[in-house]
């Protein structure tokens, strides 16, 4: 048995142990090298083509070096139907069988027992912190394998008993998630299947301590590849000065975006006219400019951007396949919070201060607007109307109320349609709330910001949350490598202020 023998031990009982992956994008931390550089006399078209390659090569590297903060490495676990996962699970049962063979014989026979042994030393060892030398003395004392090997020899070993104190110490190590596993190994008093449980939940305990060690070292490696990407970033730019051009048209239009108050809402039906802002809201004189206002405004204006322009910002295009996943979020979520506003008002507060029913009136549509992608919106809302209104007519026969009119379900379905259109009111209005929310979120963070959302976006909240934790993730990196590059180019677009750097570089 060499090697790591967690990664070659089957898996006991894995709905237990199975952690949530979550949404980590992992690798290997391996920087990138380029090519070399050739300067040709080609079209602009295809220089650009190329520096955008180089730039996305470069701003890769931020991956490579750590920079996921929600990192978190796991041991490969095989499907129990794939040809490799039989083969290991095969091989996995034939030595525990021939472990129990050799423990059954007479005189048994402790050779693999005291390899399992030792190689439980060095796991324990090697999950303890450079402080912790007396438990270092004592398991070294406890599972020494010199006296472990006598009494082998003498056929006095008590493999259940030492199994004992390796629980007693991984009792001591592990993590509070992983303590019910150890409890339950506790109550196994075959020697056998004990140990396969004790491999089982070291490894997991191993994994524990990765994971504990990248967060450890997710400051020092993410001020490490702020400084290497603007570094790398300021090579390019030294060659390609025109190379923060799209940049500053980005930050420019954002500037002139919140000089232009926005359009009014048009007149609607009374429950799309109840979520318009009220003519003082409207009347508000726009606020002066600052950076923090500028930028804000800029990475919002990333999310709608057109897929097929090609002036999108130098400082961004490691994140513009994100920032268009992002969009489509959004866009998902402006349509469903709209779709329950307008279902809302037609279904009354009986309807709808069931959680239960807007729980899954909720899932109908986020599993209906899926088809955004494969289908003229126009035609998706359409079955999203055709849906809603058949749950809130069942809804209401189920708890014998008066159902839907004719015209109630007419008008209902009406404006239910009408949110495929970008200038229906009540879908504009929840647009500028969502765009406000993910504003305050940069600013002040997500929990701050949803301690007061707008009104209409109570029911999307959890939707919300994580939106705007992936789109302040995403920024405030972007911040802090190119900062002092918006600032130079903020400087020309906003009056001189104090402290601009430190504002723009603290967002």
């Amino acid at each position: 048995l060499g090697g790591d023998s967690t990664s070659k031990m089957p898996d006991v009982e894995e709905k237990v142990y199975q952690k949530d992956p979550g949404n980590a994008e992992g690798g290997p931390c391996k920087p990138e090298t380029s090519g070399r550089t050739q300067e040709d006399k080609s079209s602009p078209k295809d220089q650009s083509s190329r520096l955008v390659d180089k730039v996305n090569a470069v701003s890769k590297l931020s991956e490579k070096i750590g920079m996921n903060l929600d990192c978190h490495p796991e041991e490969k676990v095989l499907p129990p139907s794939s040809l490799e996962g039989r083969v290991k699970e095969t091989m996995h049962n034939a030595f525990w069988d021939h472990l129990k063979d050799q423990l059954l014989a007479t005189p048994p026979d402790f050779s693999c027992a005291l390899e399992l042994l030792k190689e439980i030393k060095e796991i324990l060892l090697s999950l303890l912190l450079p402080r912790q030398n007396r438990l270092r003395s004592e398991i070294e004392e406890a599972l020494d394998m010199n006296l472990l090997g006598q009494a082998a020899e003498q056929g006095a070993l008590n493999v259940l008993c030492v199994s004992k104190y390796i629980l007693n110490t991984m009792t001591l190590l592990c993590a509070p998630v992983r303590d019910e596993a150890v409890q339950k190994l506790e109550t196994i008093t075959d020697p056998v299947r004990l140990l396969r449980g004790i491999f089982q939940v070291l490894g997991l305990m191993k994994m524990d301590m990765v994971n504990y060690t990248v967060q450890s070292l997710q400051p020092q490696l993410q001020e490490h590849n702020i400084h290497y990407e603007r570094a790398k970033f300021q090579e390019l730019l030294a060659k390609q000065p025109s190379l923060l051009d799209h940049t500053t048209r980005w930050l420019t239009q954002a500037a002139t975006d919140l000089a232009t108050p926005p359009p009014p809402c048009p007149d609607t039906a009374d429950a799309a006219s109840a979520a318009c802002p009220s003519p003082g809201e409207a009347a508000v004189s726009p606020e002066p400019l600052s950076p923090r206002m500028v930028l804000s405004q800029g990475f919002l204006n990333l999310l709608l951007w057109d897929g097929d322009d090609e002036e999108f910002p130098e400082t961004l295009l490691r994140d513009r396949a994100r920032l268009r996943e992002l969009g489509a979020q959004l866009h998902r979520l402006t349509v469903l919070a709209s779709v329950l506003l307008v279902a809302g008002s037609f279904s009354g507060s009986v309807l709808f201060g069931s959680p239960q029913f807007v729980d899954k009136l909720k899932r109908t549509t986020k599993a209906l607007l899926e088809e955004f992608s494969s289908r003229p919106e126009a035609a998706a809302m359409l079955a999203v109307g055709e849906r809603v209104s058949q749950e809130i007519r069942q809804r209401l026969g189920d708890m014998r109320l008066a159902p839907l009119s004719s015209d109630s379900t007419v008008a209902l379905m009406g404006q239910l349609q009408n949110i495929s259109r970008k200038e229906d009111c009540v879908r504009s209005v929840i647009d500028q709330r969502i765009h406000l929310f993910l504003k305050c979120c940069l600013v002040l963070g997500v929990q701050r910001s949803l301690l007061d959302l707008p009104g209409g976006l109570a029911l999307i909240e959890a939707e919300l949350a994580e939106l705007g934790q992936k789109f302040v993730n995403l920024t405030h990196h972007n911040q802090q490598v190119f900062g002092p590059y918006y600032t130079e180019i903020l400087k020309t677009l906003i009056p001189p202020a104090q402290g601009l750097e430190m504002e723009v570089e603290s967002l």
